[in-house]
């Protein structure tokens, strides 16, 4: 199954769609995994690992660009960071975790297909204070699923009005990065492994990913195929509810 062909195209295509708009991809890697039936403790590390290397690669081609800001990025990843190493140590139960999964990826179709989150015309200053609250909850949270939280910071940058879109990818690719290795670091540490047979999966989302961070730090309509992945995350969000 890891190696079905049809698995690894939308995988590429989930990293492509994802590392456009700045992102490592790791709610779409983990609906995709579900889809196809792979247990919990697959899927977590697994999707840490592509989140790390499509989230890297990201920032890479938005960094070139000269869209980051360090004053954006910093207030939000002094609190995820540990809190996300935190949520890496813990393991729920598979029904529960299914549950959080499906209300996150919710909110991942909300945003793939634009019902939120859009660019505001006169940009705001930080609130510190917030910002090192919600770093704080979605680090918990990234590293409780095993993804980044770049799905759930985005929007609220966007809808807060603290920076452009352009300016938000950049930012959110290297809060993935970093929340998804502590997140790792914190599986790892309470004894969990990182499946060895997911080498194809990483082959298919660091191509995707080159490829989708290229057109996404200049400019790139992904609309339709952005459509085509919300329809097949709601898929795989019945199915979490589901079972």
């Amino acid at each position: 199954m890891i190696n079905s062909p049809l698995l690894l195209v939308l995988l590429a295509v989930v990293a492509f769609l994802y590392a456009s708009v700045g992102h490592g991809g790791a709610s779409g890697y983990l609906a995709l995994m579900s889809l196809f039936a792979f247990p919990v403790t697959f899927m977590k590390p697994t999707a840490l690992v592509l989140n790390i290397l499509v989230s890297a690669i990201s920032f890479y081609f938005f960094y070139r660009e000269k869209k980051f800001e360090w004053k954006l990025f910093y207030p939000f990843a002094i609190t995820s960071i540990p809190f996300s190493f935190l949520g890496g140590m813990i393991t729920i139960e598979t029904h529960y975790y299914k549950i959080i999964l499906a209300t996150v990826l919710v909110l991942a179709v909300a945003r793939l297909l634009g019902l939120f989150g859009h660019e505001k015309t006169v940009r705001k200053p930080l609130n510190l204070p917030l910002a090192l609250f919600v770093g704080a909850i979605i680090g918990f949270l990234s590293g409780l699923l095993g993804i980044g939280g770049g799905i759930i910071l985005s929007p609220v940058i966007l809808l807060l009005g603290w920076a452009n879109i352009k300016q938000t990818a950049a930012v959110s690719a290297l809060f993935i990065f970093v929340n998804s290795i502590s997140g790792l670091f914190g599986f790892l540490s309470k004894g969990g492994i990182i499946p060895v047979s997911s080498v194809s999966l990483i082959v298919a989302a660091v191509v995707g990913g080159i490829l989708g961070a290229y057109y996404g730090s200049r400019k790139f309509n992904t609309l339709t195929l952005r459509t085509v992945l919300g329809f097949v995350l709601g898929i795989a969000i019945l199915k979490l509810y589901t079972t």
